[in-house]
């Protein structure tokens, strides 16, 4: 109970990015995991806390540097192609400019982006921000989590095997009056 209320709490005040790597960081998340209006989840602060204490996926691509360089050197690129494209940083751009810029990044694919892979940028980006986002209590009404088993438990261990609260996925073609009736006399 302890470790779900304190993700409730926002992060500490910023250790690792500088005041201009969290603001765009910050617009970078809300693009990425489209949070347009409160109330936001502080990804921004949660990811700045793992990389402040060294929390990394453990591994990195061998042509990418370390992650804590991998993000000063994205977030300083974002910025300036923003700067040349739009004449200002990331997050001062409206929405739609941040949208096309992102956009461009990630059609690159395999190319080099400010010498790094556009693909492996783009996936360090989703990876530290779905990891801190979908940690969040507040995010995970919108994948059908309810939250951690504790304290009653799992009693139905097992590939298939569903809690009593848990009805199965619908799969394509499926009739959702009889797969629903189905559930009802399990």
């Amino acid at each position: 109970r302890a470790t779900v209320l304190n993700r409730l709490d926002p992060p500490a005040q910023p250790r690792f990015f500088t005041e201009k790597e969290q603001h765009t960081a910050t617009a970078l998340f809300d693009q990425l995991l489209y949070q347009r209006q409160e109330p936001r989840i502080p990804v921004m602060r949660m990811v700045d806390a793992r990389l402040a204490d060294h929390k990394t996926d453990g591994w990195h691509y061998e042509t990418m540097p370390t992650d804590d360089q991998a993000w000063r050197d994205s977030l300083a690129g974002l910025d300036g192609d923003s700067a040349e494209r739009y004449g200002h940083p990331f997050a001062e751009c409206s929405w739609d400019e941040q949208k096309e810029l992102l956009q461009s990044i990630q059609d690159l694919d395999s190319e080099k982006w400010h010498g790094m892979t556009a693909s492996q940028v783009w996936s360090l980006w989703t990876r530290y921000g779905c990891t801190a986002f979908y940690a969040h209590p507040l995010a995970w009404n919108e994948i059908g989590f309810d939250g951690p088993a504790y304290p009653r438990g799992y009693k139905n261990i097992g590939v298939d095997r569903l809690e009593g609260f848990e009805v199965r996925d619908a799969r394509p073609g499926d009739d959702p009056l009889r797969t629903h009736d189905r559930e009802a006399q399990r």
